[in-house]
């Protein structure tokens, strides 16, 4: 029986810990197992703390392939010759079109970057003990200088990855550009979603931006939004940006900062 290659690697967090085995490795995250053996602790003012210990596990088994030879195949006698049978003479037929074969289908052509992310992104998943389908591709935005990567997780019992106003989310979203950024080499951005949740805030954020809007204009006095994150805050300036009536600003310190809307006569 061929036993599984493992690697136990201590590292001061989970993702260090994960790169420095593949490395040494010289695997993809998708070729390994991976189980947090020592998830650590955090010492007074970050000293005197135990690093994480991870232990790396490889698929299947090492070697090269099996080697599969085909016997001869049995031999067979020899049809005896049918009978040739004279036929009568008929008018030449006209010749037949030669069909043209049937084009191969080609091969889908992987891209190694998004392959990457979602390799990584899934191996994130699957240490926070999550389960979900992981695809990615290319924003509009993604240019040869700065890859733009969209992400979407799909599955159950996600909520805990969102959060409250997305901050499990937006950390998640950063440990994922950090790590894909390591693998390629580059810059990458990425914007993580679970489940369209990102695409429904948004659309829910534009519709309070416009009815606090309409409600400034009937009341002429500013009013105030809920405070929320900057990526969201975003949102809302960009949807009152070409208003007629209203303009908007940030107020606060964060963690309370928020969108004020304001009559531009005002």
């Amino acid at each position: 029986m061929n036993e599984r290659t493992t690697l136990e690697i201590i590292a001061p967090t989970v993702e260090e810990a994960l790169a420095q085995g593949l490395s040494q490795l010289g695997l993809p995250a998708d070729a390994v197992s991976v189980e947090v053996v020592d998830a650590g602790t955090k010492g007074l003012f970050g000293l005197g703390g135990r690093q994480v210990r991870v232990r790396l596990t490889v698929h299947g088994p090492e070697g090269a392939p099996p080697v599969v030879t085909e016997s001869a195949p049995a031999s067979k006698p020899e049809p005896k010759p049918a009978p040739v049978k004279k036929a009568k003479p008929k008018e030449e037929a006209a010749p037949v079109p030669p069909v043209d074969a049937p084009e191969t289908p080609k091969a889908e052509v992987h891209d190694a970057l998004l392959d990457t992310t979602e390799a990584v992104v899934s191996k994130l998943l699957h240490l926070l003990r999550m389960q979900g389908q992981v695809s990615a591709h290319y924003t509009d935005e993604s240019t040869e200088d700065r890859r733009n990567i969209h992400v979407d997780i799909r599955g159950e019992d996600l909520s805990l990855l969102i959060g409250r106003h997305a901050e499990t989310l937006n950390a998640f979203q950063y440990v994922a550009s950090l790590m894909v950024g390591k693998e390629a080499q580059q810059w990458v951005q990425l914007v993580v979603d679970v489940e369209g949740f990102r695409s429904r805030r948004e659309r829910q954020l534009k519709q309070l931006a416009n009815r606090m809007a309409d409600q400034v204009m009937k009341t002429g006095r500013r009013g105030s939004l809920e405070p929320m994150p900057s990526n969201e805050r975003r949102i809302i300036h960009l949807e009152l940006r070409g208003h007629p009536a209203v303009t908007t600003e940030s107020t606060g310190e964060e963690p309370h900062r928020k969108v004020v809307v304001i009559p531009k006569d005002s």
